[in-house]
């Protein structure tokens, strides 16, 4: 059994911790204040940027995930603890960080670009920025954008996702001919064709909202872009920091 490297096992120690204080710690208030949500939302604050890489679970009480938490944890074990024995935590920790905020970077992105038309169909009925927000929070709606607004406005972020995405593309470049398998699809492939298709997968259910293997509101752009943002770094490193014999 692999040996769980230095920082993959802080890491989990984190995430274990925040899990907890979601679960007893003010009734919603630690998930308000550490999971991240859309900018324009007044819950939204600059910490939750870092913070919300670490919290699991879907909200208060109710909807709290443990599957989500274990998940996370064994495939940052999984993929982490090898990655870093290669990298060095340093390295690591930077990839793993670099991954989560690539994350937040694309997923909010995606959610402007889908808010701000609805935004501006509104304000030419006449409303202000103030009074489109009070309108929603009553529970109204401008035509048909008032599901898809809500669903972007009052969204919240949560999760090591797209971290993890970022280091198994990470552990992609490292080892692409590693066989790796899906829980519902046990059947080994590569990880050069295995990760690859992971995020069209992740990028067509962001589009399209169609899920394949993952909740239907699952953050998918933050796992493209956890990914993209691990393999932009790897690749990097690889041209111009290491010696190419250092990968395989």
């Amino acid at each position: 059994m692999m040996r769980i490297s230095e920082t993959v096992k802080h890491l989990i120690i984190i995430n274990v911790l925040m899990f907890i204080g979601t679960l007893f710690i003010g009734n919603g208030v630690f998930y308000d204040w550490f999971a991240l949500y859309f900018p324009k939302n007044e819950a939204f604050k600059p910490w939750q940027i870092i913070t919300h890489m670490f919290m699991h679970g879907g909200g208060y009480l109710q909807h709290l995930s443990v599957t989500h938490l274990l998940f996370n944890m064994f495939a940052l074990w999984m993929f982490g603890t090898p990655v870093e024995n290669a990298l060095g935590s340093k390295r690591f920790l930077f990839i793993y960080i670099s991954a989560g905020l690539g994350a937040v970077a694309l997923q909010l992105g995606y959610y402007y670009f889908r808010y701000i038309p609805m935004e501006q169909e509104a304000m030419a009925l006449g409303f202000t920025q103030d009074q489109i927000i009070e309108v929603f929070k009553e529970g109204k709606a401008f035509r048909a954008i008032g599901q898809e607004f809500n669903e972007i406005y009052f969204a919240s972020m949560v999760g090591a996702s797209g971290c993890i995405m970022g280091v198994l593309a990470a552990f992609g470049m490292m080892n692409p001919n590693a066989e790796l398998m899906m829980i519902f699809l046990p059947i080994p492939i590569k990880a050069k064709y295995f990760i690859p298709g992971i995020i069209i997968l992740d990028l067509i259910s962001g589009i399209t909202g169609q899920s394949f293997f993952s909740p239907s509101n699952t953050a998918y752009m933050a796992h493209v872009g956890g990914a993209i943002t691990g393999f932009i770094i790897m690749w990097y490193w690889k041209k111009n920091q290491f010696n190419q014999n250092r990968w395989y």
